[in-house]
């Protein structure tokens, strides 16, 4: 008979593997991932929490009883509220509203207490998350600041474990390490512990556009101009007091469309399911290979799992309200319609389907009606109107077929209608519904037309 291990979870942070990517042109180098989404908390942050969490258990920062408070993009709150669970603290996390729903209810399970707050505000603004963090922090008795970004225990963290198995499990054939920089200790530990044993490794930084750090790095000139990005977790309006730039070689720029076109293709041909910042590290790392006149071997980070991110970063119709999707414009209607009835992208019902039915897809895709086809061709329309109505009335008529409560008179837009055609159509209608000759394209709803206008306004602005 087995016995059982009563070690904690905790055991298995750290250790997780290295393997070669070959779905990329990288030139005449060779680019390898270190999985660290194979973490118990799914992401590369375990590693400095666990070490902050027992550093400050060490000098007496964190007590039993304590209260562990941070500024956290995501997954340095899920792996603290991880140490945290395990360890008996109770931790607060503080969290700006851009990041994904996914990683907030992770967090809740946990067990931690979420306060959300804006990110559209730059460091020094009284609602910046890390100020919040720390008024927080001042009028909670026992409690420790984990502070990320300026507590030595992060790069510790780097420099004790993740550059040690990375330069082991490379048979210490090792020229250059790709990171993102969040707090900035992930590139800094590292590179202490190469400069360390005078190992040649260059260190470079892959970095969102918008960000400051590039330019730090490469120039040393930057100033923050108010940019934003969609990748979560790497990119700073400011550097870290645990960004060491002495000790950084290179970097590089990746859009967010660079990035997420970057995630699609390791999951559809390496099979890796990757989060935002993965995107980012890894056409990062192919961008600095290609440049290189000699071969070399690369290694960068699978940050996190992309089971966080699955309503944004694998969601097409999030890509394409965002404008994130390889696709071109026509100039026409088409392109704001973010699901194509035609090429089955679209949420539909048949006439003989219940309302149950019915109800039960349009929760499961978040949407607020659903066109009911017949082979194919558009034959009715059901919303939250009309479900609420014919349900009210009577619950059961769940039972009933779509075909005896859909809308059949409804107004139809050629694809080259103009845009105040469609306006006009939005003003009395929840939806536009949008056809070429006698062929169902999909719908354009009122959200659809502000996020054309807004990106109309942000390419204007940029």
């Amino acid at each position: 008979m087995s016995t059982c291990n009563t070690s904690s979870l905790l055991q298995f942070i750290g250790e997780t593997p290295v393997i070669k990517i070959n779905c990329f042109d990288t030139g005449s180098c060779e680019l390898f991932v270190k999985l660290e989404l194979q973490n118990p908390g799914g992401s590369i942050k375990d590693r400095i929490a666990l070490t902050i969490v027992e550093e400050a258990e060490k000098s007496g920062a964190l007590c039993v009883g304590g209260t562990i408070i941070e500024a956290t993009a995501g997954n340095t709150g899920i792996a603290l509220a991880l140490v945290a669970a395990i360890k008996g603290y109770r931790i607060i996390l503080v969290i700006p509203d851009k990041m994904s729903r996914e990683k907030i209810l992770h967090l809740e399970g946990l067990g931690a207490e979420v306060v959300l707050t804006r990110s559209d505000v730059p460091e020094g603004h009284p609602d910046y998350y890390h100020a919040v963090a720390r008024r927080i922090a001042e009028s909670t008795p026992g409690s420790f600041l984990a502070d990320q970004f300026s507590n030595p225990a992060n790069p510790l963290a780097h420099r004790l474990t993740t550059a040690p198995e990375i330069w082991r499990q490379m048979e210490e054939r090792v020229d250059a390490v790709v990171c993102g920089v969040g707090s900035g200790g992930t590139v800094t530990g590292m590179a202490q512990f190469f400069r360390e044993k005078q190992l040649d490794v260059k260190m470079v930084v892959a970095d969102p556009k918008g960000s400051i750090v590039a330019d730090a790095v490469t120039t040393g000139d930057f100033v923050y101009d108010g940019s934003s990005w969609l990748v979560e977790g790497i990119g700073e309006d400011f550097i870290p007091d645990n960004l060491d730039l002495s000790l950084v070689d290179d970097a590089e720029v990746v859009s967010d469309e660079e990035a997420f076109q970057t995630l699609q293709v390791l999951l559809r041909e390496e099979g890796i399911l990757g989060g935002s910042s993965s995107g980012t590290l890894v056409a990062g790392a192919v961008k600095w290979c290609k440049k290189q006149k000699q071969a070399k071997r690369v290694v960068t980070f699978i940050c996190d799992t992309g089971n966080k991110y699955l309503s944004k970063a694998f969601n097409k119709s999030w890509l394409h309200d965002n404008q994130l999707l390889e696709k071109s414009c026509v100039g026409n209607l088409t392109d704001m319609i973010s699901r194509r009835a035609d090429n089955g992208d679209m949420i539909s019902v048949a006439p003989s389907d219940t309302l149950n039915t019915t109800y039960n897809r349009m929760r499961s895709a978040d949407v607020s009606q659903v066109p009911v086809l017949d082979k194919q061709k558009l034959v009715g329309i059901l919303d939250e109107e009309s479900l609420l109505a014919a349900v009210s009335a009577n619950s059961s008529a769940f039972s009933r077929t779509a075909s005896e409560y859909m809308s059949i008179n409804f107004e139809v837009l050629e694809k080259d209608s103009s845009l105040g055609v469609l306006r006009t159509a939005l003003t009395s209608n929840n939806v536009a519904i949008i056809f070429d000759g006698s062929l169902f394209l999909g719908f354009i709803t009122k959200i659809d037309l502000i996020n054309y206008q807004r990106n109309l306004f942000l390419k204007n602005e940029g």
